[in-house]
């Protein structure tokens, strides 16, 4: 069910020039993402809303994506999330998020 996709620009020249370095971040990926107490759609949303509350546009475009290809996630599920962000982050990440949500749902 996980994939190992890395969203930085970096990690293309990273996994070409310094596999041992990716195949760390692979591990790594694994060893966070385990669905053992908390399932991983679950973890999937709580990575979405620390990309939204940090504003990071591209990260959660890519978020969004994931969950929707990974969990068929529907729009009322991300807006849940997103509802979060509005009350720990405030209204700008919030409207960015819901902004990014609607183009990747078109």
């Amino acid at each position: 069910m996980k994939e190992n996709v890395f969203y930085g620009k970096g990690m293309g020249p990273i996994k070409r020039d310094f596999p041992d370095i990716y195949e760390a971040i692979v591990e790594l990926n694994d060893a966070v993402y385990t669905g053992k107490v908390i399932d991983y759609k679950t973890q999937k949303f709580i990575a979405l809303a620390i990309a939204a509350s940090n504003s990071d546009d591209r990260a959660v475009k890519k978020q969004i994506q994931s969950a929707i290809n990974e969990f068929n996630a529907t729009k009322d599920e991300i807006m849940d999330v997103l509802r979060i962000v509005l009350l720990t982050s405030g209204m700008p990440p919030f409207v960015k998020a819901v902004k990014i949500l609607y183009e990747v749902m078109e």
